[in-house]
């Protein structure tokens, strides 16, 4: 992709799944890559496997103090920002009448909440500097109902408004947009799904298959990129066709 070397990319999450899929494809177009997430033994992994990144941090961005310090931490890293991948969230699969207060809220805080508190912390930097790019994590699950994700399509579809706000007040040093996947094959998954399910799954959708973190990635690097200088205040789709003919809903 034209215009992404050097750039210096901050990717939440990034130590699994679709973060760090996401991670290894900013590296290969020679990005400056800091991956930021909770787990601690997972960021681990990810600092052996991706050798040149260029830091990791912990912290959980449900908390705004944490936040505001772990940017604090990558000013010393990068001296600055120019990309954010807003990747980081957590999914539950309950029915609605089963949700408690407590799961409801910690959805909220990690997958709304946190959202904002990144996304905030980075456009100051963005705004004071030369500009640059915001990618929200988004869903299939913000835009079509689905069972037994109540809360997660809630926070979801918070994150499409939150990204078209963003890219009003933000424009036109900052580009903001939100890349909604459908069901995409990562540990998140794999833990909430069976064998039998999964078949299931694939067989509603038009491609016959499930997608993979590094197609995401992909999709990632290009709204990044100058090719997509262009592009900003949208949700983009990538789901093997799922919600073309709502199938999501079957």
């Amino acid at each position: 992709m034209r215009g992404l070397r050097a750039k210096r990319v901050l990717i939440t999450g990034g130590a699994m799944g679709i973060g760090a899929a996401t991670a290894k494809r900013f590296l290969e177009e020679g990005a400056c890559v800091v991956v930021l997430d909770c787990n601690d033994e997972a960021l681990s992994r990810i600092k052996s496997s991706l050798s040149s990144l260029s830091g990791t941090i912990c912290v959980d961005v449900s908390d705004a103090d944490a936040v505001a310090h772990a940017f604090d931490e990558l000013d010393e890293l990068l001296g600055g920002l120019d990309v954010l991948i807003n990747n980081a969230g957590i999914s539950i699969r309950h029915l609605f009448m089963d949700i408690t207060p407590q799961q409801w809220q910690r959805v909220m805080d990690v997958n709304l909440n946190g959202m904002f508190f990144v996304a905030q912390q980075a456009a100051r930097r963005m705004l004071v500097g030369d500009g640059g790019v915001i990618l929200n994590m988004g869903s299939t699950n913000g835009i079509m109902g689905y069972p037994f994700y109540a809360d997660y399509n809630a926070s979801k579809a918070g994150v499409i408004e939150l990204t078209r706000s963003m890219a009003l007040e933000l424009a036109p040093k900052v580009r903001v947009n939100c890349v909604c996947p459908g069901f995409i094959l990562t540990p998140m998954q794999e833990a909430e799904y069976t064998t039998e399910m999964l078949r299931a799954y694939e067989s509603k959708i038009p491609l016959k298959r499930v997608g993979r973190p590094e197609e995401v990635a992909a999709l990632f690097a290009f709204l990044a990129s100058d090719d997509a200088a262009f592009i900003t205040g949208h949700y983009y789709v990538i789901d093997g066709g799922e919600i073309a003919g709502g199938l999501a809903s079957r």
